[in-house]
């Protein structure tokens, strides 16, 4: 691995550090923040109603993603017109049919009951129909934002664009913050957050325009012939969005449905300080995953599989660590974290880091897969795996309550475990006994004894 791409990687590693930071700080601040402000049904009416926008995330059809990774891989050959060809050729597919689903959206939320639809009982009919669509707006406008951030991870500057969304997003969370101190609802606190985020999708295009000469924003160099090559991964990609959904907001609407709004918050509040371990993972995936498209596209598969080897070595270590400190301190801190308005479980919070264990080792391998554009039977796998959970996370929560509930998510990462290290191997040209031996190797460099010997000689007191 030569100095550029440690350099990279360590920029990833700190961009996607501040990413889930942002991410925290946004969980962690928020949910004490509205407990405050509103009350625990109200709240609970919001978590529910703010997950349907997020079925949205898909009307892209995975293009942007797809984009990403083929500008990446051609610009690694030096092929910036192939890149430019592929930007242009998605920016105005994505534009289309995010249009063409605002237009769907309105006429649905016209003639559709929505608050009765959801069982709502604190937020009004035509206040839950303006918060979907706030919410449905900023969801859309992401799916531009993403082609965005893909043309700097295309030139290794992915992590100049990750702290550019992240300090969006922070923007973002404190007008709602701001919004519900001074005693604004569900409706006015859902259009500030669209305004917000329609204002950094502006200055991201200024930035990207700016900074990036190889791109130029128009339609002379688009072709539904690249369209067409891009549309087998991209449809594919959509399954990832489709998951995601069926796997938060899917079961959230589950215990919703099985045991109301009270639980709903349990429930959510437990997972939320549970995913702490699963960003850290997820972080570690987002640090490695530029890095590997790029030498995929350059054919460095040496390289390929070195980083494969070890971003899973890295994610079943942090993920190992930040389990064991959240057993420790969960419950204690999700008392502290809500002011006592929701009760500790260190049995629901247990289950759900078990989860995040299952989760680390095939979310990190298929890495390899996504960055790649080889991902549909992964994308198959994984939309099977959380309807499953879904329906089983309603049928469990009626019979065991939420440790049924919490016990559901299991299934869909038992499902994911079962194809994607193969996959990932046969792609990097890699072995399970060579795989299991990178595992259990380090580098000298992090060995404990060279650690040692390093802090001796940095505090010669030590020596003695």
């Amino acid at each position: 691995m030569d100095s550029g791409s440690k350099r990279r990687l360590l920029w990833n590693f700190l961009s996607n550090w501040v990413a889930r930071l942002a991410s925290t700080i946004i969980q962690l601040v928020g949910v004490p923040v509205f407990l405050h402000f509103w009350s625990m049904p109200l709240y609970g009416n919001w978590i529910t109603v703010t997950s349907i926008p997020s079925y949205l995330s898909f009307s892209s059809v995975g293009f942007g993603s797809v984009a990403g990774n083929e500008m990446t891989m051609m610009v690694a050959r030096e092929d910036y017109a192939g890149a430019l060809r592929v930007f242009q050729s998605c920016w105005w597919l994505i534009t289309l049919l995010c249009s063409t689903i605002i237009l769907l959206l309105s006429g649905a939320l016209f003639l559709v009951p929505m608050a009765q639809l959801l069982r709502l009982t604190q937020i009004s009919e035509i206040d839950t129909k303006w918060i979907i669509f706030y919410l449905g707006v900023s969801v859309l406008l992401g799916q531009l934002e993403m082609l965005l951030q893909s043309a700097y991870r295309a030139v290794g500057r992915n992590a100049f664009g990750s702290i550019f969304k992240s300090s969006m997003s922070l923007a973002a969370f404190a007008c709602i913050i701001l919004s519900v101190i001074a005693g604004a609802g569900p409706r006015v606190t859902a259009m500030v957050f669209a305004c917000a985020n329609v204002t950094g999708t502006i200055l991201l295009s200024i930035m990207v325009k700016r900074d990036l000469p190889w791109i130029r924003f128009g339609w002379g160099h688009a072709r539904l012939s690249t369209l067409r090559s891009l549309a087998r991964p991209a449809i594919a990609f959509m399954g990832f969005p489709i998951g995601n959904a069926l796997n938060l907001q899917g079961t959230i609407l589950a215990v919703s449905y099985a045991l109301g709004p009270t639980s709903v918050v349990v429930f959510g509040t437990a997972r939320t300080v549970s995913r702490v371990a699963l960003q850290m993972v997820q972080m570690v995936n987002a640090t490695f995953e530029p890095e590997i498209t790029m030498s995929f596209g350059a054919s460095k598969i040496d390289l390929t599989r070195i980083l494969h080897r070890r971003s899973c070595q890295l994610a079943l270590f942090v993920s190992g660590l930040v389990v064991a400190a959240m057993i420790t301190v969960g419950p204690w801190f999700l008392t502290h974290w809500t002011a006592g308005h929701v009760p500790p479980s260190r049995g629901l919070l247990s289950i759900l880091l078990l989860v995040v264990i299952v989760y680390t080792l095939w979310s990190t391998s298929s890495t390899v897969l996504t960055a790649t554009n080889q991902h549909q039977r992964l994308a198959a796998y994984y939309i099977a795996g959380t309807s499953l959970t879904c329906v089983l996370c309603y049928l469990l929560a009626r019979w065991l309550g939420l440790y049924g509930a919490a016990a559901s998510l299991l299934v869909s990462e038992l499902v994911m475990n079962t194809y994607v290290l193969p996959a990932s191997l046969r792609l990097t040209q890699d072995t399970l006994r060579g795989f299991l031996g990178g595992m259990a190797h380090y580098p000298a460099s992090l060995r404990p004894q060279v650690l040692l010997r390093r802090l001796s000689r940095s505090q010669p007191g030590l020596e003695s």
